[in-house]
């Protein structure tokens, strides 16, 4: 294995029970889940390892959710391979875990991270309750169908891709009935399947506008130092040192797209081959094996 790079996951990765096992085995991870509460006010630890779902699924809980038992493994991680974690020389999130990257990466501390996550969450779903929207995964067509796809279905209404994941993975995100149009003619168009997600709302798309502008005023609060290993940004699959153009970068990721397969790929170009999904779930891994099997991926457990 060459160079070593942690990618951390996004909203929709998170489930009950997650980090029950950090909590009880890891102190620093247990640590973790303590600061949390303080920081948030409410006891995050019991909705991740009890839920109710219903409660751990809302983008407002989620994703404090995630960005905090993706931190636990990686405790996990330092605590089983302390080597690994040095070794790493690169670190990738997809959309909210972009921060937890930039946590790992020391551009923003625990609780700093922790708490603009937070203000991300309740901007994004005031969004979405003022806009009721979704997001529908497209398999198995290229970027030009998806964006004719889009024209279609969208009408006069709001429907963009979202995320370019890996070959063949677009979601595309918009209005509520935009996006029911989309999941009815992808097949017309080629498509395999269009998959529904179960998320609270349009994300990476300008119905997510409110919640940029309220993103942006937090970031005002919040110091950033420079990345002491590089991070690669959603909104363009680049590095960046400047910590403001980093802040500038954040406050695009709400409504732009994220493209994630470009990110891997422009890893993979400087030499990384050694890959740690680090957080709950394995859809990284996934999009890894689609992006070039020819490298690593693992999962940390959680």
């Amino acid at each position: 294995m060459g160079r070593i790079a942690f990618l951390f996951p996004g909203q929709g990765a998170q489930s009950v029970g997650m980090g029950r096992r950090l909590y009880e085995s890891v102190p620093a991870a247990r640590t973790l889940y303590d600061r949390a509460r303080e920081v948030l006010g409410y006891d995050l630890a019991k909705l991740c390892f009890e839920g109710p779902a219903e409660e751990l699924d809302s983008t407002v809980v989620s994703q404090p959710a995630i960005f905090v038992t993706s931190l636990a493994a990686l405790e996990s991680l330092r605590a089983d391979a302390p080597d690994v974690v040095l070794s790493c020389e690169a670190a990738a999130g997809l959309s909210l875990g972009e921060y937890t990257a930039l946590v790992f990466a020391g551009v923003l501390s625990f609780e700093d991270g922790l708490w603009l996550v937070q203000k991300r969450g309740e901007a994004m779903q005031d969004a979405s309750d003022a806009t009721p929207g979704g997001m529908v995964s497209i398999l198995g067509l290229e970027r030009s169908e998806v964006d004719r796809l889009c024209r279609e279905a969208g009408g006069d209404e709001v429907l963009q891709i979202a995320n370019l994941l890996c070959p063949g993975n677009i979601v595309v995100s918009g209005t509520t009935s935009a996006c029911e149009r989309a999941a009815e003619l992808a097949p017309a168009f080629g498509a395999m399947k269009a998959i529904p997600l179960a998320v609270a709302g349009a994300f990476h798309t300008v119905i997510m506008k409110p919640a940029d502008a309220r993103l942006a005023e937090a970031l005002t609060k919040i110091s950033l130092h420079p990345p002491r290993i590089p991070v690669v940004s959603n909104v363009d699959a680049r590095t960046h040192d400047d910590p403001e153009e980093i802040r500038r970068l954040l406050i695009r990721q709400v409504v732009e797209p994220v493209l994630w397969e470009d990110s891997m790929r422009h890893l993979i170009s400087l030499g990384f081959d050694g890959f740690y999904e680090v957080g709950p779930g394995r859809v990284l891994r996934g999009l890894m094996r689609r992006i070039d099997r020819g490298v690593s991926c693992q999962n940390v457990e959680v």
